[in-house]
This record gives structure tokens, C-alpha cells and sequence, in this order.
């Protein structure tokens, strides 16, 4: 159940992207929406004199207050409720600090910020609040072209769930599947034996076949979940790059939505989901729902 959405902005085409998804949520969920502005420190400004520091400050304050009353408006004019906050920082410790004060449910963030001297970097936030934070954080990426996938009328309409058989990524799971539940979307599972962490061509034939059997019932075990809340649900068993196959099979499914654990399975050398997740959310062009 999702009742307080945070939207952090640093006023960049990445944060922005967030808004028409966090607004989206929100109001299928009937959740409260807060907006977040954090004014970091400046680099270089101590070579800045006392006010040179302040006047700029006082301007990033003042583009803060701008960019939250944007978003509160937003919500607003949908009838949720919303609140907004200006505060100074280090931008992730101050997400994370604003979610535990407000009992935040989810963190929804743009993945590429603004890099400019007085600007919050958004997207290498982002990785710190999605490596720490305790609830689920949505990131929003921007394509190429600087477009993003907005979630279109009817919301989520087909959403792909890795797993790796984790208990991580099964919480995931369980949040994704909830959320196909509210918007009747069809559920996509995958599992993908990672190629780089295990030299299948070397490898025995055995080895190979428990691996894609662990797949199979992993990706099973979640399909049936899926289908006893009345939804369909494919499932499909790959081998490759973790993040390659994960990116092709989502563009393949026309995905809305990807849903990840933080934390994967770890086995010989490879973590296979944690860090596999981290990668994804970097290059993926349609939202990533992270829960760790």
C-alpha cells in the first residue's frame, strides 16, 4: 500500500520526468504527494567570498521553492494531498532523512541530473538513495533523445519482473505484482542464467541444466503468484548478460514498467541481481522499480 510518494527535483529533465509517474502512482493509490528540493553545497565555493556564497544560496533556494510548488500543483489539481520541502545538504542523506521523518512508501527520482556548480547531481544521487534507502525507489531514465516514458493513460499496462530466486527479489515481486493487481497489467518474469559469471561453454552440461531448472521454478513460483490475482502472466528462462538480456526482453515485452531486487543472490564470483540492478536502472529507457 503506497500513502506518501517523495519526489526529489533538482529541476533537471531527469527529475522532471519523474512527476507525470509519481502523480500517476498517487493517484492510483490514493497517496499523499511530497516534493523535495535540496540545496547542495556548491563545489569550489570556497574560492567564493561570504557573499558571493550567500547570493547564490539564496538563489538555489529560491529555484528550489519553484521547482516543489510545481509538482505540489500538480498533485493538487488532482485532489491528492501534497506537501514540499527546501532544505541544505548532502542531497542523498537529506532524501533518505525526509523519508524516514514523513513515513515515506516511495521514492520516485530521475536518474540523470543537473551537473552545474549549484546543482544537486540527481543521477548519482539517485544510485546512493537506491543502494540505502528502506522503501522502494522509482527511477525514471531518459531515453537518447532525452524523452522519457510517460505512463500513458491507462498507467501500467505490462510490467517484466527479473529474478534471481532471492529472497530480494521476491519482495520485489510482491510489490510489482501488487501493483499489475491496480492497473490489471500483464506480468512478464524472467530469469536469466548470467554468461559471465559462469562459462557455460566450459561448463558441464549438468551444471548448465540445474541452472536453467533454478530458473525455471524461480520464474514459475512468481507467475503463479501473479496468476492467482486473476493476471496473466509469461514467464521465460534466457542466457547472457544479465543487463543485455534483461534491456532486450523488456523492449521485446513493450514493458512499462521493470521490477528488481537490490540485493541479488550471491553465488561464486557474482552478485547476480545487486549489481545487475544497478546497471539496468542506468540504461534503462522505462521506469525501474527498485526494493530492497
Amino acid at each position: 500500500m503506497l500513502e506518501t510518494i517523495l519526489v526529489p527535483t533538482d529541476g533537471s529533465p531527469g527529475a522532471e520526468a519523474t512527476i507525470d509517474h509519481a502523480i500517476e502512482l498517487a493517484t492510483t493509490y490514493g497517496a499523499a504527494v511530497h516534493a523535495l528540493s535540496v540545496v547542495d553545497a556548491p563545489n569550489g565555493s570556497a574560492a567564493l567570498s561570504a557573499d558571493d556564497r550567500d547570493e547564490l544560496a539564496d538563489a538555489s533556494r529560491d529555484r528550489g521553492r519553484e521547482m516543489t510548488i510545481r509538482i505540489t500543483d500538480r498533485a493538487e489539481e488532482r485532489g491528492l494531498d501534497a506537501a514540499r520541502a527546501v532544505r541544505e545538504g548532502t542531497p542523498h542523506e537529506e532524501i533518505l532523512a525526509y523519508t524516514d521523518e514523513h513515513d515515506v512508501d516511495l521514492i520516485a527520482m530521475g536518474t540523470r541530473g543537473r551537473t552545474g556548480a549549484d546543482l544537486a547531481r540527481l543521477g548519482s544521487t539517485t544510485e546512493r538513495v537506491l543502494t540505502l534507502a528502506d522503501v522502494p525507489v522509482l527511477s525514471i531514465g531518459l531515453a537518447d533523445d532525452g524523452t522519457t516514458a510517460d505512463p500513458g493513460e491507462d498507467g501500467y499496462d505490462r510490467i517484466v519482473i527479473p529474478t534471481d530466486g532471492s529472497d530480494a527479489a521476491e519482495r520485489a515481486a510482491e510489490r510489482a505484482i501488487d501493483l499489475a493487481t491496480r492497473y490489471d497489467a500483464d506480468v512478464h518474469v524472467v530469469y536469466i542464467v548470467d554468461t559471465t559469471t559462469y562459462t557455460l561453454e566450459d561448463a558441464p552440461r549438468s551444471i548448465v541444466g540445474l541452472l536453467t531448472e533454478g530458473g525455471k521454478n524461480a520464474t514459475d513460483e512468481l507467475a503463479s503468484m501473479a496468476r492467482d490475482r486473476g493476471l496473466s502472466a509469461t514467464t521465460a528462462v534466457q542466457r547472457g548478460d544479465p543487463t543485455d538480456e534483461l534491456l532486450a526482453y523488456a523492449d521485446g515485452a513493450d514493458a512499462d514498467l521493470l521490477a528488481m531486487g537490490t540485493r541479488g543472490r550471491t553465488i561464486g564470483t557474482g552478485r547476480l541481481l545487486g549489481s545487475t540492478t544497478a546497471r539496468v536502472v542506468r540504461r534503462s529507457p522505462v521506469p525501474v522499480l527498485t526494493v530492497g
